[in-house]
């Protein structure tokens, strides 16, 4: 795979992470501003409205992704988002702002179509870097979407944004269009997934269902209450906190872009149980502390252990992964991701409203330490495949 394709899939997911991932945050001010809706609780329920509609179409994406290309499901991904921000901008009320949210959620699912089609043209460790790119994508963006926003949103109408910036998904489409070569035909591509069907893992899927659920849920569990419980226990600004908040994608980012991302450690099979391992520790040092230098220590633990997870995660994927089923792999694979999200949320909303704020850190380094037992247990003949894969590696 060149250097050009997997830069314009990696521009493309960017731009679409970067309005998906960067508005949300900023729900609270287009609710009241634009449509006078200031009650707390729709924030919550309009945050989880694309992610929900993602979980619920991603499978059916991925399966007509296969069917039809993957490069197809690509451009069918941004134009979809193109059309929800558009409708989003113009919405003349709530219920038509709720609507262009769901059809994000319908419609898009980038970071899903994305991996499908760098599937096509890579595998193996080419394939798990490339994944771990696509990590950094979405990471970047959500380092930078606050602080551009909410720059932009001192000089335009917070709902407008999304009228500006929809432009970007119609740039990917021409990028795409232009540099992305087409996958394999629909006839080769039907014929190689049922040999693929025929002697498809699924076992070592299911399991690598379950941890890609357990680290994402384990991963969302702090978020929604980690400022405001910051900004508590540390009389901290909100740029503090939001620096603590931002800083284990910092971390992941900077060994991103050094050469330890392709460090032999990451291709041991004990790397993702030592990732979740640390994980866990980081949540309890941060539910613990109570200096910023404490809460610091805790978050780059985070960032190692989360960095480590998805290096892990990754190679797995990739490891499992093949051309012919790809689509409805990682189709179903983000769905899971977005229900645990989901779930997260919401099951962090109840712990924090029946103890306290640090309440969602305690759920996810319980949710770690499960996961990390899920990690270690594999079938004996799913081992004996493991090792010798490894072996001839």
């Amino acid at each position: 795979m060149s250097r050009r394709i997997l830069s314009v899939v990696l521009i493309s997911h960017f731009t679409a992470a970067l309005i998906a991932l960067g508005m949300p945050p900023f729900f609270g001010v287009i609710l009241a501003d634009a449509f006078a809706v200031s009650a707390p609780a729709w924030v919550g329920w309009f945050y989880i409205i694309p992610t929900v509609c993602t979980a619920l179409s991603a499978p059916f994406w991925g399966r007509v992704a296969d069917r039809h290309g993957r490069r197809w499901s690509l451009l069918r991904a941004q134009l979809g988002l193109a059309g929800a921000f558009v409708l989003a901008g113009l919405a003349p009320n709530v219920m038509w702002f709720a609507l262009a949210l769901a059809l994000q959620g319908f419609l898009g699912g980038t970071f899903a179509a994305s991996s499908a089609y760098l599937s096509t043209l890579a595998q193996g460790q080419t394939l798990a870097q490339a994944l771990n790119w696509m990590q950094g994508s979405a990471r970047s963006a959500m380092l930078l979407a606050p602080v551009l926003f909410g720059v932009l949103m001192t000089q335009v109408p917070a709902q407008d944004l999304y009228l500006l910036l929809a432009f970007l998904p119609l740039l990917s489409v021409l990028l795409i269009w232009q540099f992305a070569p087409a996958d394999a035909s629909d006839a080769a591509a039907r014929s190689n997934e049922t040999q693929e069907n025929r002697g498809s893992p699924t076992g070592e899927w299911q399991r690598l269902a379950l941890l890609h659920f357990g680290f994402n849920f384990s991963l969302v569990a702090s978020f929604p209450y980690f400022i405001p419980w910051t900004q508590a226990l540390t009389d901290s600004s909100t740029a503090m906190a939001g620096l603590l908040y931002s800083l284990p994608h910092g971390v992941y980012l900077a060994v991103l872009l050094t050469p330890y991302r392709s460090f032999q450690a990451s291709r041991r099979a004990s790397m993702l149980p030592v990732g979740l391992a640390v994980f866990a520790v980081s949540y309890l040092i941060q539910a613990v502390a109570d200096t910023i230098t404490t809460l610091m220590l805790g978050r780059l633990a985070m960032g190692v252990g989360m960095t480590l997870c998805l290096f892990a995660i990754n190679r797995e994927t990739a490891r499992l992964a093949s051309a012919a089923g790809a689509g409805r792999h990682f189709g179903t694979l983000d769905g899971i991701g977005k229900w645990a999200g989901v779930a997260a949320g919401l099951l962090a909303g109840v712990t924090a409203g029946l103890g306290d704020l640090a309440a969602p850190l305690w759920l996810g380094a319980a949710t770690a330490t499960l996961t990390l037992l899920i990690s270690t247990l594999r079938p004996r003949e799913e081992a004996v495949a493991h090792h010798h894969c490894l072996e001839k590696e």
